[in-house]
């Protein structure tokens, strides 16, 4: 079960579209989708699970917690929207295409993808891509 909540003032739109693509990943990466949980949160109280969990004193757009079992992925996928609205600007695309992107970099890493060093990096770039692609051409079908 595919989970949204939110700790700020953002609504999730499309629910229904965002697990089935989801649950199209999982399938694809031979996973099966267990619990899951994507919670929206605004910098600030992202920053703080990031200290307080992982030590880091940083900004960050995610930070997944994998509790998963052999192919049943479970999880807390926590994002921040202030972040994601911040690299969308950046990165010059939309809002809900950098949503997607941060959303699929979450359930890539419950599927054990990891992205610490170069060849790591190189790897979940490109299955950023392909989960990319995927919501695209599922968009479309819709």
């Amino acid at each position: 079960m595919i989970l949204f909540h939110s700790e700020t003032k953002f609504c999730m739109p499309f629910k229904a579209t965002y697990k089935k693509w989801l649950k199209e990943i999982a399938k694809q990466e031979k996973k099966r989708i267990g619990n899951i949980n994507i919670v929206f949160y605004n910098d600030e109280q992202l920053s703080a699970l990031n200290k307080q969990y992982l030590n880091h004193k940083s900004l960050t757009d995610i930070i997944t917690f994998d509790y998963s079992e052999k192919d049943i992925l479970h999880g807390d996928i926590c994002i921040s929207i202030e972040r994601v609205k911040e690299n969308a600007k950046k990165f010059h695309t939309f809002f809900e295409e950098e949503l997607s992107r941060v959303m699929g970099h979450g359930l890539l890493h419950l599927c054990g993808y990891k992205d610490k060093n170069k060849a790591e990096k190189s790897l979940m770039k490109q299955k950023e891509e392909g989960v990319l692609l995927l919501f695209r051409s599922l968009c479309n079908e819709w």
